[in-house]
């Protein structure tokens, strides 16, 4: 069977959220051909494996492609999120991704998108070409792209359902993923959820929403993670008095103790526990109904990451704990939120998604596109669209902050960019009004900031610190 050859634009590989907000500006501001090759039956990448009650943790509003709207907008009148913008459901984003890519994408004409397949790279002898093939049919094809390619995969995220635990399970252990829970078909005689992402969060959550007493839920926890509070980041507040409390709170801050002191005292962070100081951050968003629930449970287990199960013990990085006849265990430990090494995002003949604003993906991808389709030069696109690294340690708070500010710094400086990203949904925020005089008069404020954002990472040590926070530790910071 001869390769069937294409010719586009712009290949996209992956229909991942990324991929889709990239191809749908792309297609919006250009008259550009695409083809998109995925390897799932349908538009969502993770989200057609996430487990089914997994929620969006920021509102809806500030999701998927610029050009749709993800949900009515309504406003929750009962449950946790009660008061705040509702929450899509994994059905709805992957119900919603699929009109985009049926309802606006392949009616263009320009748009070709191939389901089930695999991509094969680009041919040795021919580098304009790529090849990919049907993992359904096994047919072939050579696509040569006149643009770019665009690696919409790069950043990774996997959910438990993709991947198996790194620590050793013993014969005999029954351990499942979130994916298994509302399967249960009879009560075991406890459960332990191992690890403290948002799918731990979202699996312990679950089980008190299923009226489990807190008493049989054990939680490994390898390091507390300071939290955000989802009231912040509502559709309409303006982002300005936020904005001003961080700065004011950075300003103000002698050592990195403080700093997260004053962010706590402010609200513009949540912690589980009072008494342990968290190591971790990784842009986790809860309502505080959420965070009294959680605070219910009473048996967290904090002695680093699991390195082996089996039926009487679970032996961890620093201890080993007696696990109790009958467990089951609920494997959350899947990186979603990989920190992968930034690269360029504009390169030659190649585009590598990566988020632009820290943990904001489908803006980051829709602002790529429109920088790709607004700007001439490959320098300018990266000054414009340089890559942030997702959160994890505390100390990322700092840098994802500053990276934040950078950003305004540069946006306001371009009154065209500025004029889109006001109109652009997913931003997520209002950008800053400044005029020329008063960009003028902040520049040294911004810079005075950046300084002292360096010289507070400045006081971080060297060594490689411990993963893990216990009770009764002393702070983690220097003082």
């Amino acid at each position: 069977m001869n390769p069937t050859a294409l010719e586009v634009d712009y290949l996209i590989i992956g229909a991942g959220a990324m991929g889709m907000a990239f191809a749908d500006t792309l297609v919006a501001e250009t008259d550009a051909t695409v083809a998109i090759v995925d390897r799932y039956d349908q538009p969502g990448g993770h989200w057609t494996v996430a487990y089914p009650f997994v929620r969006l943790h920021q509102p809806s509003a500030f999701y998927g492609v610029n050009s749709s709207e993800l949900g009515s907008g309504a406003v929750d009148q009962d449950g946790w999120n009660a008061g705040m913008h509702e929450l899509a459901s994994a059905g709805e984003i992957l119900t919603y991704l699929d009109q985009v890519m049926r309802r606006t994408l392949l009616p263009t004409g320009r748009v070709s998108y191939f389901p089930k397949s695999c991509y094969d790279g680009p041919d040795p002898q021919r580098p304009d070409v790529h090849c990919f093939h049907s993992t359904v049919s096994g047919a072939e094809f050579e696509v040569t792209v006149k643009r770019r390619t665009v690696d919409a995969t790069y950043m990774n995220v996997t959910v438990p359902a993709m991947v198996a635990p790194t620590y050793e399970v013993a014969p005999g252990v029954r351990l499942i993923t979130p994916n298994q829970l509302p399967a249960l078909q009879h009560q075991p005689s406890h459960y332990t959820v191992v690890g403290a992402g948002k799918t731990g969060i979202d699996a312990c959550l679950w089980l008190l929403s299923r009226g489990t007493d807190p008493a049989d839920i054990t939680w490994i926890m390898p390091r507390d993670s300071w939290l955000l509070d989802r009231a912040n980041l509502q559709p309409g507040n303006s982002d300005g008095e936020t904005e001003a409390a961080r700065r004011e709170a950075v300003a103000g801050a002698d050592t990195i103790q403080e700093l997260f002191t004053r962010l706590e005292d402010r609200g513009l962070l949540l912690r589980l526990s009072p008494d342990v100081e968290p190591t971790a951050y990784r842009c986790a968003t809860v309502a505080r109904a959420e965070l009294d629930q959680l605070r219910r449970i009473g048996d967290i287990v904090r002695h680093g990451r699991v390195k082996r199960i089996d039926e009487t013990a679970v032996e961890l990085d620093q201890a080993t704990i007696p696990a109790q006849a009958g467990t089951l265990y609920i494997d959350c430990t899947a990186d979603g939120l990989e920190r992968r090494p930034k690269v360029p995002v504009f390169d030659r003949a190649r585009i590598t998604l990566q988020a632009v604003i820290p943990c904001q993906q489908v803006f980051s991808a829709a602002v790529t596109a429109h920088v790709e389709a607004s700007y001439a030069d490959d320098d300018t696109k990266n000054a414009l669209c340089a890559p942030s690294q997702h959160p994890d340690s505390a100390l990322d708070w700092i840098r994802s902050f500053g990276d934040i500010q950078e950003r305004i710094v540069q946006w306001t400086a371009d009154p065209a960019l500025v004029e889109w990203l006001r109109t652009c949904r997913l931003l997520g925020r209002r950008l800053p009004e400044f005029s020329p005089e008063q960009r003028t008069a902040l520049l040294p404020v911004f810079q005075a900031q950046k300084l002292k954002l360096e010289d507070l990472l400045h006081q971080a040590p060297r060594a490689p610190r411990s993963p893990t926070s216990r009770p009764g530790r002393s702070s983690p910071w220097p003082a």
